[in-house]
């Protein structure tokens, strides 16, 4: 019951360091504040003031597999968002997790890697692990036997905004985008 009443009042105290204006407390242990808040506890105003999206991702992965004979074997792409969107479609009460674990995972990884796909910290290798964990837990369970790298592909299309809409957010002009994130290996467990 200590441990609990303990782990609690830690909690409480990291989350209002994180969100609290900044501070000497909040300055001086912000390297243990962020390592207690990212991933799971971090916070933002969204809910308050939320950012419609203005563009439509389509997430797929792929995978690598060597052969008895030492060959490599790519699978053909597998579509990660349209899995989700089916969990999503079919569900009475879908849950945030199934709504947004994919796209949050990827919007963190656009963060913190910009266009190069190089993690320059250690943030942003924590997002590069997530989203291929994500990826991996999906594709595995869809699709048979092992595979030792897995890739991402990201299309993203401008979502048109209404002609009769009036407001902040322009028309979108861009063309759509595709892009192929590097081979990154897994591991027999899966990681």
């Amino acid at each position: 019951m200590a441990l609990c009443v303990t782990t609690a009042l830690v909690h409480v105290l990291l989350v209002f360091l994180y969100v609290a204006p900044s501070n000497q407390i909040s300055q001086r242990y912000s390297k243990q504040i962020n390592a207690w808040i990212y991933p799971f506890f971090e916070q933002n105003w969204r809910l308050f003031a939320p950012n419609p999206e203005s563009v439509s991702r389509q997430i797929s992965a792929r995978t690598e597999a060597t052969s008895s004979n030492g060959s490599k074997q790519v699978s053909d792409w597998f579509d990660l968002t349209a899995v989700d969107s089916a969990d999503v479609e079919h569900n009475i009460f879908p849950s945030h997790t199934t709504q947004n674990m994919l796209r949050r995972a990827w919007t963190s990884y656009l963060e913190t890697h910009g266009g190069d796909d190089r993690s320059y910290s250690a943030r942003a290798a924590m997002f590069q692990k997530y989203l291929r964990n994500i990826a991996v837990e999906r594709v595995s369970a869809h699709q048979p036997g092992p595979f030792q790298a897995i890739q991402l592909r990201v299309t993203t299309q401008p979502i048109a905004g209404s002609p009769h809409a009036r407001g902040p957010y322009p028309a979108a002009k861009a063309p759509v985008e595709t892009r192929y994130l590097p081979l990154w290996k897994v591991t027999p467990n899966g990681n």
